[in-house]
């Protein structure tokens, strides 16, 4: 029996190169349904009595992003199984997305030949992930329940990893440094720095460093 597929994804060369791949496969994969948000895949589950047997699952997109989604999938169609798909790697996507339902959570820098192997994997009840994402899940149930200064004094709900490329802004570093220094790629750098500007509500590298320092977010 073939495994039915979604993908819900606004990255159009991320969706071709993964249905490439799949049409290789004619024989045990079928992708049933290409979403660009969370609400076009709620919606096509709500009138659809078929439904997929997996979701491939972006965060970050329009209307509705990914972990919202995920968190109405997994109430409403518990048997539906959702790998995240992401450029994501901080403890605060991650802890959400298994919070909401997730039952894989995978890099988009993965190989597409591990992305499929980890669709049969996770119908078979496992729980994949990326290397990195597997260590800060660990580092996640290991963590006491103490908070530090800077916990205490963020109230404007940045990740650690935000804090993280805030430090290396406040010291100079560019996107290509801050990516080598933390080993993510640039994009996911970019992408985090409009996750802090739109969270600080500043327009520029100076002023977020600057209210972070006031907030005593950073040092």
């Amino acid at each position: 029996m073939k495994i039915e597929l979604a993908i819900v994804e606004d990255n159009e060369f991320l969706v071709k190169s993964i249905t490439e791949k799949l049409s290789l496969f004619p024989d045990k994969f079928k992708i049933v349904f290409v979403g660009r948000n969370g609400q076009e895949i709620v919606d096509y589950l709500v009138s659809n009595q078929k439904k997929p047997d997996v979701i491939l699952m972006d965060i970050e997109m329009p209307v509705m992003e990914g972990i919202r989604a995920t968190e109405i999938i997994s109430e409403k169609y518990p048997e539906i199984k959702i790998i995240m798909l992401t450029v994501f790697d901080d403890e605060e996507k991650i802890f959400n997305a298994i919070k909401a339902g997730a039952s894989g959570y995978l890099l988009k820098d993965e190989p597409v030949e591990r992305i499929l192997e980890n669709i049969e994997i996770v119908l078979l009840g496992g729980a994949p992930m990326s290397a990195t994402i597997a260590a800060k899940t660990l580092q996640l149930l290991k963590r006491s329940e103490k908070s530090s200064t800077t916990e205490k004094n963020n109230t404007y709900n940045l990740s650690k990893r935000e804090i993280e490329i805030l430090e290396l802004l406040k010291q100079g570093y560019d996107y290509n440094r801050a990516a080598e220094q933390l080993f993510i790629s640039p994009f996911t750098v970019r992408k985090h720095i409009e996750n802090i500007y739109r969270k600080l509500q500043v327009n520029n590298k100076m002023q977020a460093v600057q209210k972070a320092i006031q907030n005593k977010i950073i040092k």
